[in-house]
């Protein structure tokens, strides 16, 4: 039902648009409150939406939708009795609404024409493949402010005290300090420039011999293991490939009809 609650705010936005269009025509009627129809196009759009989630189109959802949306226009209509949907702010976001739903469902439609077909999901996967490090590294480091501070740190380490001992003691890096300097698997070009050239010339198992200086501080870096970079097949980012094909597609939609406008 928290779901459902959700997602009722969303459904009645998108009426906003549906309604105008829908007024011309004789429109089923699920309910009545005041005299006002709650038309079962909303049911029917609210029902659509739950079961993209996962939902089953039962009578009990049916019926649950339909109170939520009884329920909505009741106080909707106190609200327009007490003036409020002409307070400036709650007008703007209203309007708000309506051009949101309006610009979401234009790229759907647009989407539903202009297909991204398997063939352009495959070509930007390998741009993507292409592009991928070669290599990614494990890799322990040690950040601290001040330069005399790291090179006691390496003078400990080479008399053989414990790297990830002394990281969760004086290192001011937050996120790693707590595993021990463990910055997990990832490619050089992860790390700023000089981080990422003092990583790079490192032997496995083997620790930066001088303090490497970066905007953050001085950090001591140890290799501790490297490996071919792993990529994902096709199928298992698929999904994320084709977002990003959309996202992309409409930046620059958006900008060809910005071009096109004339913005005073």
């Amino acid at each position: 039902m928290k779901r459902l609650s959700t997602f009722m705010s969303a459904a009645m936005a998108a009426c906003i648009v549906a309604a105008p269009a829908a007024a011309a025509q004789t429109i089923p009627a699920a309910a009545k409150v005041n005299g006002v129809s709650v038309p079962q196009y909303r049911i029917d759009m609210a029902i659509k939406a739950q079961v993209a989630q996962g939902q089953q189109d039962t009578p009990e959802l049916r019926k649950a939708v339909r109170e939520a949306l009884i329920n909505n226009e009741i106080v909707a209509q106190e609200a327009a009795k007490r003036g409020l949907d002409k307070q400036p702010n709650i007008a703007a976001q209203i309007d708000l609404d309506r051009q949101r739903v309006l610009a979401n469902a234009y790229f759907m439609d647009y989407f539903a024409k202009n297909p991204i077909g398997d063939d352009m999901l495959r070509k930007e996967y390998d741009r993507i493949k292409s592009q991928a490090p070669a290599k990614e590294y494990k890799v322990r480091h040690i950040l601290v402010d001040k330069e005399d501070e790291a090179k006691n740190l390496i003078a400990q380490l080479r008399k053989g005290a414990n790297f990830e001992k002394l990281a969760a003691e004086h290192s001011k890096d937050p996120g790693s300090k707590v595993r021990g300097g463990d910055l997990d698997w990832g490619p050089a070009e992860r790390y700023v420039k000089p981080f990422a050239e003092a990583l790079t010339k490192l032997k496995k198992g083997a620790m930066t011999e001088t303090p490497v200086q970066t905007d953050f501080g001085y950090h001591i870096i140890r290799l501790e293991d490297e490996r071919a970079t792993k990529i994902p097949g096709f199928d298992e980012v698929k999904q994320q490939v084709q977002q990003s094909l959309q996202n992309q597609t409409i930046q620059k939609h958006v900008q060809d009809l910005r071009a096109k406008a004339k913005i005073e």
